[in-house]
């Protein structure tokens, strides 16, 4: 570790982040006591090994191929990929692998899920592939909503941690609102980054919103066993929580459901909606 990074520390999803000075951009301020993540990189052009997972490391596959191996008591991770990353790619999106596996050790949730602030909290978006969590998040920066992070969102009890500073849009949404700069195929498609300026690495967590697509616009609770539901079932890791009752918890927070069309036109209208909801 430099000099620098020693006295300015940068990071994301709970983690001070080494190893990448040319992505300090994405990082935010990390307080003191977030832990170390280094990451390395290297390239490997060989088949991919399968995963594994234990209590002192990981090795996981990535969906653009090649994989990362987490050693937790060194604070290491090291990817193995096709070519040579930019510090970009590795910080988002390559990092999110390492850590959804190294917040599991630590005993915090994760989840698959972009999240926003309103109403002097976060309000984590779920949605299954394609709900247009990235288009919804992009819009709201643009309208001036603080986004907390994109597709992954890391919780320490009911805090959540900031995410890289960035909304990677596909191509039709970036076409669609305007916005984005090109990167190419990064990972498993093509990506259009929208750059998000800097914000508070940790925040209170204020509720959830599931996406659902449907005829008409309409915000409204979920309730009962249903909120448990949609929650686990956005997850970030397929194993056992090591807390139980720490969804269960979490479930106790307000879930929306935001139901909206699949037009571009009526993207406004959602917005409006789901903002007159969460403040």
């Amino acid at each position: 570790m430099n000099a620098s990074a020693e006295l300015d520390p940068r990071g994301v999803y709970g983690f001070r982040i080494t190893g990448v000075p040319g992505a300090r951009e994405l990082l935010v301020d990390a307080p003191a006591h977030w832990p170390s993540l280094q990451i390395e990189a290297r390239v490997h052009p060989g088949p991919d090994p399968d995963e594994e997972f234990s209590e002192e490391s990981a090795l996981l596959p990535l969906r653009s191929g090649g994989w990362v191996t987490v050693d937790r008591a060194a604070g290491l991770a090291r990817f193995w990929l096709r070519a040579q990353p930019t510090a970009a790619a590795l910080v988002h999106p390559h990092l999110g692998a390492a850590a959804l596996a190294s917040a599991y050790w630590l005993g915090r949730e994760s989840f698959h899920a972009g999240a926003f602030v309103s109403g002097g909290g976060v309000w984590v978006v779920l949605g299954e592939r394609e709900a247009g969590k990235s288009t919804l998040l992009a819009s709201l920066a643009l309208a001036g909503i603080p986004v907390v992070s994109d597709d992954i969102l890391v919780l320490d009890g009911a805090t959540a941690m900031a995410g890289p500073r960035s909304v990677d849009l596909r191509t039709a949404a970036a076409l669609a609102l305007g916005v984005g700069e090109p990167l190419g195929v990064l990972g498993t498609r093509e990506r259009w980054r929208l750059a998000l300026p800097s914000i508070e690495p940790e925040l209170p967590l204020r509720g959830w919103i599931s996406l659902q697509w449907a005829d008409e616009t309409a915000v409204r609770p979920v309730r009962g066993a249903e909120r448990l539901r949609r929650i686990a079932a956005g997850r970030g890791v397929l194993l056992y929580p090591r807390d139980a009752g720490e969804l269960i918890e979490l479930s106790t927070f307000p879930v929306l459901e935001l139901a909206r069309p699949r037009r571009w036109e009526a993207q406004g209208d959602a917005i409006a909606r789901l903002l007159d909801a969460t403040v």
